[in-house]
């Protein structure tokens, strides 16, 4: 391997070891994630099915022992819409019960772990496997840095680096704040990984000093807020796609469709008997969606990442302009870069105006988030990769 001058070879070899050591390590957790949604599985299926008798025998006592009256309560809602609440009033308590639509959404799961303590061994085994790569992941970034002197995110392959260590980081740092964000650890380990393995096999390029134009304190400020916004849009992205997930299995449950796991339940339709293969399919993704959040949690989720993060990213670009014209003496050229960091700015603008002005909530914002993130996604890997533009100057 052929090193620049001005760099020390020994600490970019340090750095590239440590680096495959944490993704060893990140291996060993998502399989300790793995275990956890699995041996979580039975646990998570018997809390509720035991809520659900007990609320079953509770109710049904309540309407043998007790004179029960109804009250029907219209609430007039947002454009001239209505809410129908059912009030139901158990005589001589004077206790009153609100039910209306589907308020069962609003009820988070119970975790990856359910309540087992093996599933929730391998959690916490898990987590502090994360926090070990986390810290083997620093360790590669700081000596990458220190090869070089210089901030270590000037190419594509240090920027990936970074951008995994930023999601990583912030999930530790959210459950050092005691969220209960658990259920994000496996996403958060596969695409790590996945980051990583594309940063290491595709996007590497040797420890190296950087070409005049990168020699700014621009550098620390507009790629870090970058790398920061980076992860916060996957977070969000992660959050809207278990949105639709749960939106999707909540419907589909509504609808009774599958009311053929229950026990002495038939389990066929138009004659046809359900395949063995899709019955375990069904049983573990309602297993799976009932251990996970409620769909509008991660709606909210998703809004409030995008919305905080919003700005951090108009900032960015701001950054990169004034930057561009101390390089290259104008702010802005539409270059590729440029280009699709602005189309990924006006796709968020639009998600966030359709949420706060048209009220948009549910699968049609989820889809406008979606289509932001992609451009996002395009605006990181396909720009740099596939066109050639003022930004191939750090290479690939």
């Amino acid at each position: 391997m052929h090193l620049a001058s001005g760099v020390d070879p020994q600490l970019a070899d340090l750095s590239n070891k440590l680096i495959y050591s944490a993704m060893a390590v990140y291996t060993i957790a998502m399989f300790a994630h793995m275990f956890e949604w699995t041996f979580g599985s039975k646990g998570a299926v018997a809390v509720r099915s035991k809520e659900q008798s007990g609320n079953l025998a509770e109710t049904v006592a309540a309407a043998e022992t007790k004179a029960a009256k109804k009250v029907t309560v219209t609430v007039a809602g947002a454009k001239g819409g209505t809410t129908t609440l059912t009030r139901t009033v158990l005589a001589g308590e004077g206790a009153t019960v609100v039910t209306g639509g589907r308020a069962d959404e609003d009820v988070d799961g119970p975790g990856a772990a359910g309540t087992s303590e093996k599933a929730d061994l391998a959690g916490r085994i898990a987590i502090s496997l994360t926090v070990l790569a986390l810290l083997l992941h620093g360790g590669g970034i700081v000596a990458r840095g220190l090869s070089v002197s210089r901030w270590p995110w000037g190419n594509m392959y240090e920027f990936s680096c970074a951008f995994a260590f930023a999601m990583t980081a912030a999930y530790v740092v959210l459950l050092a704040a005691r969220k209960n964000v658990r259920w994000l650890g496996l996403p958060v380990t596969v695409a790590v990984l996945l980051t990583l393995g594309i940063a290491t096999q595709v996007l590497y390029t040797d420890s190296e000093q950087l070409v005049p134009a990168l020699h700014s304190y621009w550098l620390a400020i507009h790629v870090s807020t970058a790398i920061f916004c980076g992860g916060a849009f996957y977070a969000a992205f992660i959050s809207t796609l278990l949105y639709l997930v749960q939106d999707s299995y909540r419907q589909r449950a509504d609808e009774g469709k599958y009311e053929f796991l229950r026990p002495g339940a038939l389990r066929s339709h138009d004659g046809q008997k359900y395949s063995q293969t899709r019955i375990a399919l069904a049983r573990i993704r309602v297993s799976v969606c009932n251990r996970l959040p409620a769909a509008s949690t991660f709606d909210k989720l998703s809004y409030r990442i995008n919305a905080l993060v919003f700005p951090l990213w108009t900032f960015t670009i701001i950054a990169g302009a004034i930057w561009a014209e101390a390089a290259w003496g104008k702010y802005w050229e539409w270059d590729p870069k440029e280009t699709w960091s602005f189309i990924t700015w006006v796709a968020y603008a639009c998600y966030l105006h359709a949420r706060a002005t048209a009220g948009w909530k549910g699968r049609k914002a989820a889809y406008l988030a979606l289509a932001a993130f992609a451009c996002w996604l395009f605006n990181y890997y396909g720009v740099n990769i596939f066109v050639t533009g003022k930004h191939s100057y750090a290479g690939i």
